[in-house]
């Protein structure tokens, strides 16, 4: 099989320097990106590719999705069969592949069965870094009960995005039992959400002691542990409590950014969700009572991103879009143009996100060495980030691993 392909005629977007390289030439090789020069390259039986000067720029990275999610009605997700869901999660990493996202990063309910077929080629995805179920306490994010729902049915191989426990030692053992399965990452729910029926996005979730047992373990493995949080008092607790990064944080304060700056924590905003779910919520299957929940935290949201970015907080690019909504996912870049210049948007999707991954040698630049993850899109980004806002219109190829995923007219 000819593993060898030389990308000519390319205009090469550096994302760390912000600038564009003209004509350039890339032999990947392998799976890897194995030498770029301005001169032609050669290589014997290697095929060719002309891009006749378009960009080529890293494949994208979103740091908070949840692919089983094919429906917003979360009772439904739960009570549905894991080979339905699995066939659905198939299709929405299939479309986000096809959006320019190379990589993702599952906040709840993917497991090491959906990184492993990806893996093996089974299914045409993102590469997935997965948490398995996402810990809740009783009541809190992850428990999607109403208030007049007594039984809790939940184990480790049920669709759902969440698993509730409470105590130090239910969350170690809850912890232990992801750490066992693969995880790449432990979720946290650390404050109330839009999506949870009977808590409120202002409570703080979990004790100060059972975050610090969770994170515990997490460092133990080598893995971090991610905490979904609104408001700035379960933000900070969070924070403090040794948890590296904050999912949406539309409600922080400066003490909140002063925190992340110390702790080297690193901020996930999700906006896409919140101008979804007020224009198509509850079509996708979210009641309308906590749609209406979704004003507490939209309006906060761009400010937060705007002053957490000012303050000099690390940022990576994340949608949290469910159901009918992920064919959205791309459009956080119109939403975060409004506060962050397009350089530094680009590299939240990039090599902020890989940073935050801790594959920050491997994916988010266009560099020797690192995997062949890119994609070629039709226009400039740096000048008109709309070029990655609107894939459908510019996206004209993209690359996994040194393997041509999707490919349009160039």
């Amino acid at each position: 099989m000819n593993n060898a392909i030389i990308l000519t005629n390319a205009t090469v977007l550096d994302v760390v320097a912000g600038e564009n390289i003209a004509d350039q030439n890339v032999l990947v090789r392998d799976g890897k990106i194995a030498e770029i020069s301005g001169a032609a390259i050669k290589f014997p039986s290697a095929s060719v590719v002309d891009l006749a000067g378009k960009t080529l720029m890293p494949g994208l990275c979103d740091a908070h999705v949840h692919v089983i999610a094919y429906t917003a009605d979360f009772p439904l997700l739960k009570a549905s069969s894991p080979f339905y869901v699995s066939a659905q999660a198939a299709k929405i990493m299939g479309d986000m592949l096809a959006r320019g996202f190379t990589t993702v990063r599952d906040a709840g309910g993917a497991d090491w069965g959906l990184a492993h077929a990806v893996e093996q080629g089974l299914i045409a995805g993102p590469r997935l870094l997965y948490c398995g179920h996402a810990l809740s306490q009783t009541g809190g994010h992850g428990d999607m009960r109403g208030p007049g729902e007594i039984s809790l049915h939940q184990c480790f191989c049920c669709a759902g995005l969440g698993v509730v426990c409470d105590g130090v030692d239910a969350v170690l053992k809850a912890a232990r039992e992801e750490i066992r399965r693969g995880a790449t990452h432990i979720k946290i729910m650390a404050s109330g959400g839009v999506a949870s029926p009977t808590d409120r996005i202002t409570s703080t979730q979990f004790s100060e002691e059972e975050i610090c047992a969770i994170v515990g373990e997490a460092d133990a493995a080598q893995i971090p542990v991610i905490a979904h949080a609104y408001t700035a008092r379960a933000v900070n607790r969070a924070i403090r409590c040794g948890v590296k990064s904050i999912e949406h944080g539309n409600l922080i304060d400066e003490e909140s950014v002063d925190l992340m700056r110390e702790y080297e924590t690193t901020l996930v905003p999700t906006l896409a969700i919140y101008r979804a779910l007020i224009e198509e919520g509850v079509e996708a299957g979210l009641a309308a009572d906590l749609v209406a929940k979704t004003h507490q935290v939209l309006e906060a949201g761009i400010g937060a991103l705007e002053m957490a970015y000012k303050a000099g907080v690390h940022i990576a690019y994340g949608t949290d879009l469910l159901g009918q909504m992920h064919r959205r996912q791309s459009e956080e870049f119109d939403i975060r143009k409004e506060v962050i210049p397009t350089k530094d948007l680009i590299r939240q999707a990039t090599v902020n996100a890989a940073g935050l991954f801790r594959m920050q040698d491997q994916i988010g630049q266009v560099a020797t060495g690192f995997d062949a993850d890119l994609i070629v899109v039709d226009g400039d980004p740096l000048s008109d980030i709309g070029v990655l806002a609107w894939p459908q219109e510019s996206l004209k190829m993209v690359m996994k691993g040194g393997r041509i995923m999707v490919r349009h007219d160039i």
